[in-house]
């Protein structure tokens, strides 16, 4: 694929896209987070498909990218306004759980659950969640017995 010319990610109207639309089942076979990192290296920061492998979609939303699902149409809507002009905009609004493209009149709610939607607002990660948390933490850890493991 590095040597295909025809290879969509090769195509240099697309370089420095940030959102990667794609299809059904995206990120089935991927249950490491390499798979995530890879695409973050690749310079998205979200993904659009019409559904997600559930391992895939989980090391998305702890490693900081954005899952985005929609309907089968909804996606190829946005391939036909990217396929019509290659700089159309695309705007992923995490607050209110919507994906735009508003040159081709399409807006489509996806879902996602509360706690995810606040790790991405807040750029939270595993580590930031747990210290958060820290006062609690340091209350409890006063409070046992020293000699506890």
């Amino acid at each position: 694929w590095r040597d295909d010319r025809n290879f969509v990610l090769n195509d240099e109207r697309y370089i420095g896209a940030s959102i990667l639309v794609a299809g059904p089942s995206f990120g089935v076979g991927s249950s490491r987070e390499h798979a995530v990192w890879a695409i973050q290296q690749g310079g998205f920061d979200a993904v659009i498909a019409p559904s997600f492998s559930d391992i895939f979609r989980n090391n998305c939303t702890k490693n900081g990218l954005v899952p985005v699902v929609v309907a089968q149409e909804v996606v190829e809507a946005i391939w036909a306004a990217i396929e019509a002009d290659h700089t159309v905009e695309i705007t992923i609004d995490v607050t209110r759980l919507t994906v735009e493209v508003p040159a081709a009149g399409i807006t489509a709610a996806f879902p996602m659950d509360p706690q995810t939607q606040h790790r991405f607002l807040e750029g939270l990660d595993d580590i930031g969640i747990t210290l958060s948390h820290a006062g609690a933490i340091d209350t409890y850890e006063a409070s046992r017995p020293s000699w506890l493991p």
